[in-house]
C-alpha cells in the first residue's frame, strides 16, 4: 500500500525551554531521526510546522516536503488536517517529530492492517496514540466538522470515521517495550533518550 507520512513539527516546546526537534541524539537531530526512520515507508514525507520555517538539516532528504498549518491554533489535529489536505495518497502515517525510537516493523504493521479503516492507531492501558497513526483523508471532512464545533481534541474523530484499534498484545508483538511511543517533552526526558539510545 502506498502512503505518505506527515510528521507534526509544529509544537512550541514549553516544557523542555527550547526547540526540541533540532536538538541531537547521537550525530542526528528528533527531526533527522523520524525522518530516516519513516523513509523506507513512504513515497513522500510532509513536515507540517505552525509557521513557516526550513530545516537545513534535512537538505539532504529531497523526499521531504515541510508545509505550514492551514488552518491556524488548532494544535496537533490542524497539523494532521494540512498533511491530509497536502498529501497524494489515501493512507497516511502521522507521526510526531520528537519521537526518536519508532519502530518499523510496527509502523508497516498499523499501515496493513489499515485497508477498510480511516484511523489506525494503538491503545493500551487506556491511552490512545494518535499521533503514532494511520489516517485515510477519508478524515478531512470530519475534521472539518469538529473545526466548526471547535473541538480540538483527536480522539473526538471517533464518531465520524471508521475506527481501528491495535492492541498492546499486537504492539508487542513489534515493540515490547513500548518504545515506540516515547516522546520527548522535558530535560528529563532528552536525557532518558540519550540513555536508551547509548543501551541502557
Amino acid at each position: 500500500m502506498e502512503v505518505n507520512t506527515i510528521i507534526l513539527a509544529g509544537g512550541k516546546s514549553v516544557r523542555l525551554g527550547r526547540d526540541k526537534i533540532i536538538e541531537k541524539l547521537g550525530t542526528a537531530s528528533l527531526l533527522e531521526q523520524v525522518v530516516s526512520r519513516v523513509e523506507p515507508l513512504s513515497k513522500k514525507i510532509i513536515v507540517v510546522t505552525a509557521n513557516e520555517r526550513k530545516f537545513s538539516e534535512l537538505a539532504d532528504h529531497p523526499d521531504v516536503t515541510v508545509v505550514s498549518d492551514i488552518v491556524p491554533n488548532q494544535g496537533s489535529l490542524g497539523g494532521i488536517y494540512t498533511g491530509l489536505v497536502t498529501s497524494d495518497t489515501r493512507y497516511n502515517l502521522v507521526l510526531a517529530a520528537d519521537m526518536p525510537f519508532l519502530n518499523e516493523a510496527l509502523l508497516r504493521y498499523l499501515i496493513e492492517v489499515s485497508d477498510g479503516y480511516d484511523f489506525v492507531l494503538p491503545c493500551y492501558d487506556e491511552l490512545y496514540e494518535p499521533l503514532h497513526a494511520v489516517y485515510s483523508r477519508q478524515c478531512i471532512p470530519a475534521i472539518e466538522t469538529l473545526f466548526a464545533r471547535r473541538e480540538r481534541a483527536i480522539i473526538e474523530l471517533f464518531p465520524f470515521v471508521r475506527v481501528r484499534l491495535v492492541d498492546a498484545a499486537e504492539v508487542e508483538k513489534f515493540d515490547p517495550r513500548h518504545l515506540s511511543f516515547f516522546n520527548i517533552n522535558t530535560p528529563e526526558d532528552l536525557e532518558r533518550a540519550k540513555e536508551i539510545a547509548g543501551g541502557n
